[in-house]
């Protein structure tokens, strides 16, 4: 009788596939602890934002956009997201 769990081929190969892309997590050393990289681009992506909003302030366009709430998470992931593949990829 036979008590071993048989696991195919198929499946080890497909899971080493899909874990390769977790061997390196770029990161940051800052003062002695490490920042992922992420983190970095999602607060560049805030301040760019923000520095967009202050700026239509400025001039007096802000009144432009409708949906701020929707426009300025949304500019603010774009700022990240293109932080990122400039960046890290």
């Amino acid at each position: 009788m036979k008590t071993g769990l048989k696991i195919p081929p198929t499946s080890v190969m497909l899971s080493c596939l899909f874990s390769n892309g977790c061997g390196r997590a770029p990161s940051f050393n800052v003062l002695g602890s490490y920042f992922p990289a992420w983190l970095l681009c999602i607060f560049a992506g805030i301040a760019g934002a923000s520095i967009v909003a202050s700026g239509l302030s400025r001039l007096g366009r802000q009144d432009m956009i409708r949906w701020t709430i929707l426009v300025y998470p949304c500019l603010a992931a774009s700022i990240a997201f293109t932080f990122w593949l400039l960046l890290f990829s």
